[in-house]
């Protein structure tokens, strides 16, 4: 029986959430001259790229995106961020250990290992790469095609039902108030990882367990024994 930790990426195992948000909206306003309205994600009714960018095409030209325009887009995109990330790679870090806590997990019978983002499959591949953290042997969903964060975390779950594996205890590992609300929705238990060492904004949300980081591995794996669902 393992157990399957599935893990955000923005702010979660690296820091690239203000930078990525801002390449978002300046990709958005070079292709159609139009201010960006706001990378504040509270504001949009799914925090998955996937909606943000319908939200956006919906309200401000009155119909829904094409497959075309989000491909040309994503192009822009990923460009900029592979641009901005030769310019200021500190803003792109790792957060500490994420790398070596994915590769013990991995590397331990124990455990899968997945990756839920809302995040494109594109853009997250290469901040994945940009800290050189193994992606082979993870089970990942990203927000392609995907409306809501329950759907790209169900993706993972379908997975590990396909390969027919025993799971003894599912637990998210996410960073943000949106990654509460899902897994509460989910009844699933949460861990939060809070850079700045605000861990009261998670907890006031009702998650049990906040860490700054993946310093200590000793204390992330408790964290992830004790967890419970965002009360």
């Amino acid at each position: 029986m393992k157990t399957l930790i599935i893990f955000d990426i923005d702010g979660t195992l690296l820091y690239s959430n203000k930078i990525d948000s801002q390449c978002f909206a300046d990709t958005y306003e070079s292709i159609y001259g139009k201010a960006f309205p706001s990378i504040d994600w509270h504001n949009y009714p799914h925090v998955s790229d996937t909606t943000i960018f319908d939200t956006v095409i919906q309200d401000q030209f009155g119909r829904p995106s094409t497959i075309e325009e989000v491909n040309l887009f994503q192009d822009a995109f990923v460009d900029l961020i592979c641009q901005r990330r030769l310019e200021k790679p500190d803003e792109f870090r790792e957060v500490p250990a994420a790398c070596q806590t994915v590769e013990r997990l991995l590397a331990d019978g124990q455990y899968l290992v997945g990756i839920a983002t809302g995040g494109w499959e594109r853009p997250a591949r290469v901040k994945l790469s940009h800290i050189q953290l193994p992606t082979n042997d993870l089970i990942m969903s990203f927000a392609d095609g995907k409306p809501t964060r329950e759907d790209i975390i169900q993706e993972v779950l379908d997975e590990v039902d396909q390969r027919k594996e025993s799971i003894r205890r599912i637990v998210y590992i996410g960073d943000a108030p949106w990654d509460v609300r899902t897994t509460r929705n989910m009844a699933m238990p949460f861990v939060g990882i809070r850079r700045k060492g605000d861990a009261g904004l998670l907890l006031e949300m009702g998650a049990s367990h906040v860490l700054q980081d993946y310093s200590d591995f000793d204390a992330f794996i408790r964290a992830t024994e004790l967890a419970q669902v965002p009360s």
